[in-house]
């Protein structure tokens, strides 16, 4: 547990946040909806991050606030990437050249540079990446007035206070609530958040994986889309002038785009400012800088309106129905398109979505679940029509969908892969941990309400009245008629730690893999190869 943060604890955290966003890159671009649907948001964010962690690597013997701050505005790509460069430098301007920063030390640079991020867009709007920062400072500063002044306290105040904001965006702006997703660059900021509270306190925070929720308005109807014509994403770094002729760059710019952010840093050779917006009129963004001072190192990219997937040639994707967040997160993991059911279960309409988004046109799916199957098989005929190659590989539980996963190779022909998938489905019997929530008459006799049951392929076979000695008994089961590998998709943590040690104790030379994160309700799922 960090006390304070120092020079070593700054770098820590840089780095902490470029590993945060390198894993989580591809589900901050699938997110990205404002303010154009360009899908770069998370590489935009680990850009900026991994130019930070540059300038620290270069050792120049200055604080390390400083360079982290420099790389970052210098090296900041698209709107969320400079927001979050310039979040970085006012807390650099409050905390660079001082003591070691305690709990109420952050939570005022966060509360500053909040509010510096607002003011260097140019148009600030509610629900995006500038919420979630004020949402993050303001509770660190709520916990250090409660008395909570700890660094550990204050970070995670911060980072708790951020994703609840997050939570709220998706409600805030239409174009968000219309595709059902949070902000991606306010996202992306949690995650930076949550590599502060991983550095301080040595946890990781558990976050339920972001996913989009269902759409509720078409598309044609959505506000803030690119409008029809040409547009283009222009940024560059400025130098030679001064805050004056800055002040009226943005002035000029705000009336040629929108998006508009502008940072600055200081330099060893002097001032920078980091200019970004959307025009359509590159050439005027770019001679504006010339008048302003002294443009380089600019990027045009251009900014495409959204169009609907159409199926890629040669292209292969795995979309998997899965019972919860957290084997969501363990699906997508492993490069598979997941489609959370939740309480409500799923439609066809959920199915084809995931189908189209993945752009494939060959496709498996996965229902996960025997109910499930005649859902996943309608919407797999529907998505034909549009030209794709969908075909249901009829998993009967997440195990067998990971069985199936760990041997689809796109190497092979598709139905080459589609019949391996389904050998390997079958090859894994599986089983899991219940508890009876009525008293009821099963294959092994009556339960009561409360009792532990363990059920194999959906039949109970052991009625018992502790979660471990039922788990056990059923390994030793399933077991007995063989078996490799064993996975756990463990809902229940100490449930998942007795049973992995009773299978080094009794089965010594069995393969397990062990997964956290289990559907809601199930404490243990096995699956046996």
């Amino acid at each position: 547990m960090l006390p304070a943060l120092d020079d070593a604890a700054v770098g820590a955290w840089c780095r902490a946040a470029v590993t945060a966003l390198s894993a989580g890159r591809a589900r901050l671009d699938d997110l990205n909806v404002f303010p154009v649907p360009d899908g770069d948001t998370g590489t935009n964010l680990l850009l900026t991050v991994e130019a930070a962690r540059d300038a620290l690597d270069a050792e120049t013997g200055e604080p390390a606030w400083a360079l982290v701050a420099r790389g970052a505005v210098l090296g900041a790509r698209g709107n969320s990437g400079t927001l979050l460069a310039e979040l970085v430098r006012g807390m650099a301007d409050q905390l660079a050249d001082q003591p070691p920063a305690d709990g109420p030390a952050v939570a005022a640079a966060m509360q500053k540079a909040a509010a510096g991020a607002y003011t260097a867009v140019a148009d600030p709007e509610e629900g995006t990446f500038l919420t979630v920062a004020r949402a993050g400072a303001d509770a660190a500063g709520a916990a250090v007035d409660a008395g909570r002044t700890g660094l550990d306290e204050v970070v995670r105040a911060a980072a708790d206070g951020a994703r609840a904001a997050l939570e709220g965006t998706v409600d805030q702006l239409d174009v968000l609530r219309a595709a059902g997703v949070v902000d991606a660059g306010g996202a992306g900021l949690c995650v930076v958040l949550d590599a502060l509270v991983t550095t301080v306190t040595g946890v990781e925070p558990a976050r339920p994986p972001l996913q989009r929720r269902r759409a509720r308005r078409a598309a044609a109807d959505r506000p803030h889309q690119p409008p029809a014509g040409p547009g283009s994403e222009v940024q560059y770094l400025l130098t030679d002038t001064d805050e004056a002729a800055v002040a009226r760059l943005q002035e000029r710019l705000a009336r040629l785009g929108d998006s508009l952010v502008v940072v600055g840093v200081d330099t060893p050779a002097g001032r920078a400012w980091n200019v970004h917006v959307h025009a359509a009129d590159v050439g005027a963004v770019i001679e504006a800088g010339i008048e302003a001072g002294r443009p380089y190192r600019i990027t045009v990219s251009p900014l495409a309106p959204v169009r609907p997937a159409e199926p890629v040639a040669g292209r292969r994707a795995v979309v998997a129905v899965v019972p919860g967040d957290g084997l969501a997160a363990l699906f997508s993991g492993e490069g598979v398109r997941a489609v959370p059911c939740g309480p409500s279960g799923i439609t066809e309409d959920d199915v084809v979505r995931a189908v189209l988004a993945s752009a494939a046109r060959d496709v498996v799916v996965l229902p996960n679940d025997e109910a499930l199957t005649a859902v996943a098989a309608t919407a797999a005929e529907r998505a034909r029509e549009t030209g794709r190659d969908v075909v249901v590989v009829p998993t009967r539980a997440a195990v067998q969908g990971l069985a199936a996963v760990a041997v689809a190779d796109p190497g092979r022909r598709f139905a080459d892969d589609v019949v391996a998938m389904a050998e390997a489905a079958a090859a894994t019997r599986w089983a899991e941990i219940l508890v009876a929530r009525h008293e009821a008459l099963t294959s092994a006799g009556r339960c009561r309400s409360g009792d532990v049951l363990g059920l194999v392929e959906g039949d109970v076979v052991v009625i018992g009245p502790a979660l471990d000695a039922v788990a056990c008994d059923l390994l030793d089961r399933l077991l007995g008629a063989g078996g490799e590998l064993v996975t756990l998709v463990v809902g229940h943590p100490a449930l998942g730690n007795a049973v992995c040690a009773h299978l080094a104790r009794a089965h010594p030379t069995v393969e397990v893999t062990r997964y956290d994160g289990g559907p809601p309700g199930v404490p243990l799922q096995v699956g046996v190869e």
